[in-house]
Formats: structure tokens, sequence, C-alpha cells
């Protein structure tokens, strides 16, 4: 199991093409652990506004009567894929993994996978 120190090094090192990555509360948009990002990419700002990414599909869910699990969300940019995968474990709940990636140098697929097995070693 790893923590969330471990787990933001090994999203950042092990997932080609990783520009950031973030652990988020979405109940208060505070994000619990950056790693990477820089002057042109403010994670903290961007925990922030992704945290309202998710309310609202949480609340189109319920509108929708979905009775179903998200999973993640993918928003694409011209360079950039930004990756958002809901924890899923009890301890996770109210937490998502946030991902950016450069979209030349990254395998979408992979990412995601390596996503949910850093999901699945995360202790909290």
């Amino acid at each position: 199991m790893a923590n969330v120190e471990v787990s933001l090094k090994e999203a950042m090192t092990a997932i080609d093409g990783a520009l950031g990555a973030a652990l988020v509360d979405y109940t208060s948009g505070m994000a619990l652990g950056t790693l990477g990002g820089g002057k042109e990419l403010d994670l903290t700002v961007a925990a922030a506004g992704n945290t309202d990414v998710i309310r609202a599909k949480v609340r189109t869910m319920e509108m929708l009567g979905l009775q179903d699990d998200l999973e993640d969300v993918l928003i694409t940019l011209g360079g950039q894929y930004h990756l958002i995968r809901l924890l899923r474990s009890r301890s996770g709940a109210g937490l998502f993994l946030y991902l950016v990636l450069d979209k030349g140098k990254s395998n979408l697929a992979m990412a995601r996978h390596q996503l949910r097995r850093i999901e699945a070693e995360l202790e909290l």
C-alpha cells in the first residue's frame, strides 16, 4: 500500500507524458497533494475547478436517476488530456485523482490502466 506522496510520484514516473498529478477532495475543492504542474499548470487552481466538474456530473446522474458509479472523466484539449478518476474505496469517498498528460507523449488507455492500479494501491 502506498501513501499520497508515493502514489503521486508513481503517477508522474510510471505514466508516460504525465505533466502533473493531484489528489483532490471534491467536497471542499482542496488539493490534498500535488506533484508536477508549474507556471502554466497550477494544480491547486485546476483541483478547485475540476471539483465543479465532478459535482455537476454527480448532480446530473442523480437527476437522471442513474444508479451507476462514475469511474472517470476525460477532458481533451488540443495538447493535453486531463483525466479525473474518482476513488472507490470507503476511505477514498469524496476524493479523486487528477492527472494531466501531454497528448503527444502519452497513451490514454495505458494512463487509465496505470491510474486504476495506483488507486488500488493508495492507502489513505
